[in-house]
């Protein structure tokens, strides 16, 4: 567990000899105090998968109001479209490459706690903002062993792999069985300090096990049974999402509370079967790597749908800018906060890459790559590295219009743009 530091303004002004600014009972926050932190994470759900983005069936009232409330870039994207490494990568601001986390396992002849000193070489959110003075609360899916050990105050999570920690044990919990723990943690230990809440219910993710009434209302859509699942667990999702939100507002928090919304990886549901479909999760294709990214924060960022390009690398830069704290190194992702009053995000390309499941070698990235993509405005290009590896994705660099063919359906023949675009890619990583 790394040294911490997190002096408190209540202890600053003891120390100074002054009295404690009063706390309202309607729980009002000072203008100068720093933003709550809400992170809200969908686990495997396709962009196209919300009702304010265009889907035919599934309905996703509470997120499209939160949408209609936020900054909401419909072009949003995560560097991989694997949770651990996608997780890995909200919680740092580091891409996979950079973190070394690009898988969820280890290969079996590789100790599985190797991994954890990954997360520990590197800061993470909750770790940065406790310096800040927060407390903070994990729920949900989390991979990284104890979550109090990687700066989280509070979690629901152990993550110890003797009592079947893996991926969030007892915190996968959240969402399915309610939001005690939220609640519980906001009127006891986030009373009065900032908070940062961790919210990633392992939902809509498999098992597919809605409740019997959201089902039925999606079974005369579909003629198969899995995709009607699929679909009644979006918007199960969808549900918690909003009793998420009404307990913030109950307790008068959401005009100080920032609200972020990402999706750590998609998911195309197959129609024979229980499992995605090609072109969805592990896949450099958009319905594996893109997402709705939405930031609300009242008073402070003006809401809009934004046609920015933007990725979760930006989730820390944009939450420690908010927050008033300075990373002691230079993040990757751009702070969002810069087009707050309608500017234009300073960006022209996102980036990321494809790893294998298993990790071949926890020191070394590259021999578990295997593609890596880029997008730009107008166009997408995926290089494979090791291609041979997961064969259902491209063995060939194809490029797409990505502007006018957003299904990936036609590789178009561009010699000069596929060359422009590898080199920017070589520019930012070269395996």
């Amino acid at each position: 567990m790394k040294n911490r530091l997190a002096p408190t303004l209540l202890a600053l002004l003891t120390v100074c000899g002054s009295a404690p600014l009063a706390i309202a009972e309607d729980r009002a926050v000072a203008s100068s105090s720093p933003p709550n932190i809400l992170l809200i994470i969908s686990d495997d759900q396709a962009y196209g998968d919300y009702s304010f983005m265009g889907h035919p069936h599934i309905q996703t009232p509470n997120i499209d109001n939160l949408a209609k409330e936020s900054l909401t870039f419909r072009r949003g994207y995560v560097p991989t479209s694997l949770c651990r490494p996608s997780l890995a990568t909200i919680v740092t601001g580091l891409y996979p490459h950079q973190h070394k986390i690009t898988g969820n396992d280890p290969t079996p002849k590789q100790n599985r706690n190797r991994m954890l000193r990954l997360i520990d070489a590197v800061d993470t959110l909750p770790e940065r903002l406790g310096k800040k003075g927060y407390v903070s609360l994990q729920t949900g899916k989390w991979w990284e062993g104890d979550p109090k050990e990687r700066g989280f105050t509070h979690a629901m999570t152990h993550g110890d792999p003797a009592r079947g920690g893996r991926h969030g044990d007892e915190g996968l919990t959240i969402g399915r069985k309610g939001l005690t723990p939220i609640a519980e943690f906001l009127d006891g230990p986030a009373k009065a300090k900032p908070f940062f809440i961790w919210y990633a219910p392992f939902l809509p993710h498999f098992p597919h096990t809605p409740p019997e009434r959201l089902l039925k209302k999606y079974q005369p859509h579909t003629d198969s049974i899995h995709v009607a699942r699929y679909w009644a667990m979006c918007e199960w999702f969808d549900e918690t999402v909003g009793e998420l939100l009404g307990i913030i507002e109950d307790r008068q928090l959401a005009e100080n509370t920032m609200v972020i919304y990402v999706c750590d990886n998609g998911w195309i549901q197959r129609i024979d079967g229980r499992f995605d479909a090609p072109r969805s999760k592990r896949s450099p294709y958009e319905g594996g790597v893109r997402t709705p990214i939405m930031l609300r924060w009242p008073g402070k960022v003006k809401p809009r749908f934004a046609d920015d390009l933007a990725s979760s690398i930006d989730i820390v830069p944009t939450v420690l800018a908010a927050a008033g704290v300075k990373p002691k190194t230079e993040l990757p992702g751009l702070d969002w906060l810069q087009i707050a009053e309608g500017g234009v995000l300073d960006r022209n390309a996102v980036f990321g890459a494809i790893f294998e499941h298993d990790i071949p070698d926890v020191d070394d990235p590259e021999k578990g790559l295997t593609h890596r993509w880029i997008v730009t405005h107008d166009y997408k290009l995926i290089d494979p590295h090791k291609p041979d590896r997961f064969p259902r994705d491209p063995t060939e660099p194809r490029l797409y219009k990505i502007a006018t063919d957003p299904h990936e359906k036609t590789p178009v023949e561009a010699p000069e743009k596929m060359k422009e675009l590898r080199s920017r890619l070589d520019a930012w990583w070269t395996p």
